[in-house]
């Protein structure tokens, strides 16, 4: 791989600048693709005694990589703290991310890999958006309807149709189109990013025992059923409704390629229960390749040498496979 990966390291206060440098630090041990990171230098040189070199240009990283980690510096971010986040801090977080999604959208970087960052300290400037995946869809010139978040790890995916919205609201939210939109871009993105030819798709109730035909809740009969029916006879593969706590299980999970699910939590716990050290957020349906660690900023042991790699390394990986696969596609169709 030729053209790096583009790591934007998150807020500079948090675990993003140890976890990007002891993913370059893992480097041969993992066979990680080449990358370079944007942000702070200064992040990474407070926490981390290892080698740096300041490059202004992607295409100077892979000549530096084999012997220091390469950063394009966003510019002063104020003073470094790390585990004390300030709007300082998000600015810089901010600045990293439009620089790399700009990079990697141009071509200059193969994929995108974002770090953690504090929406907490992102709102206080101003960032309007739910989440990083809105911010690069928008960049991308996608809407973020029709873009998927999927958590992916060695033995699940899961897709939340719902994400960060009170749970009183999911039964409101959700409908026949919603479930059919989300469950196309998941099939396609499976197909195009993970190069499975004919994904398996299944699908959690909403309630208990997936309703128990109806006498605890209708939403699998009125609204899932329908979506699967319509899935089907676009010649997606799509099973369920099924109750959801049945479905994570080893025997469940061969099953199926990705499990869509219905609220934040019913996708997300059993990807972090099985996951949490090596799963990856995956955004499906950008016209580049995204991902990112599936864990927050963890200011608490910011600083403490303490951050484990794992997610980082993952998504790096997983970012190049992924890159490598629509390039032989593209390819192919050349």
């Amino acid at each position: 791989m030729t053209i790096p990966l583009a790591i934007a390291m998150g807020d500079s206060a948090g675990i993003g600048p140890e976890i990007t440098a002891k993913a370059w630090s893992a480097r041969d041990l993992h066979a990680l693709a080449p990358f370079f990171a944007v942000g702070d230098p200064r992040a990474v040189e407070k926490i981390w005694d290892g080698p740096v070199a300041r490059i202004s240009d992607p295409a100077e990283a892979a000549e530096v990589f084999a012997d220091a980690l390469p950063i394009i510096s966003t510019g002063d971010a104020g003073e470094v703290v790390p585990g004390t986040p300030d709007v300082d801090s998000a600015r810089c977080a901010l600045q990293s991310l439009e620089m790399a999604t700009g990079l990697t959208k141009s071509g200059a970087a193969n994929a995108l890999v974002t770090g953690p960052v504090s929406k907490a300290q992102l709102y206080r400037i101003g960032f309007t958006y739910p989440g990083q995946t809105e911010f690069v869809a928008e960049r991308c010139g996608v809407a973020s309807d029709n873009t998927v978040m999927m958590l992916a790890g060695p033995t699940l995916r899961v897709v939340p149709i719902t994400v960060h919205v009170p749970l009183a609201d999911v039964a409101q939210l959700i409908s026949t189109e919603l479930i059919v939109a989300k469950a196309r871009v998941t099939a396609r993105g499976l197909h195009r990013n993970f190069g499975i030819e004919r994904p398996r798709l299944a699908f959690a109730g909403l309630n208990p025992h997936a309703g128990e035909s109806g006498a605890i809740g209708r939403e699998e009969i009125e609204i899932l059923a329908p979506a699967l029916e319509q899935l089907r006879a676009e010649g997606i593969d799509a099973i369920g409704p099924f109750a959801a706590d049945t479905m994570f299980h080893a025997r469940a999970r061969a099953g199926y390629d990705a499990a869509l699910c219905l609220y934040h939590d019913q996708a997300l716990i059993p990807i972090k229960t099985l996951h949490f050290d090596d799963g990856v957020n995956t955004t499906l349906g950008l016209p580049i390749v995204r991902t990112s660690p599936d864990h927050g900023t963890a200011f608490g042991i910011a600083g403490r040498d303490e951050a484990h790699p794992g997610a980082m390394i993952a998504a790096i990986r997983m970012a190049a496979a992924q890159a490598e696969r629509r390039a032989e596609a593209a390819a192919g169709v050349a």
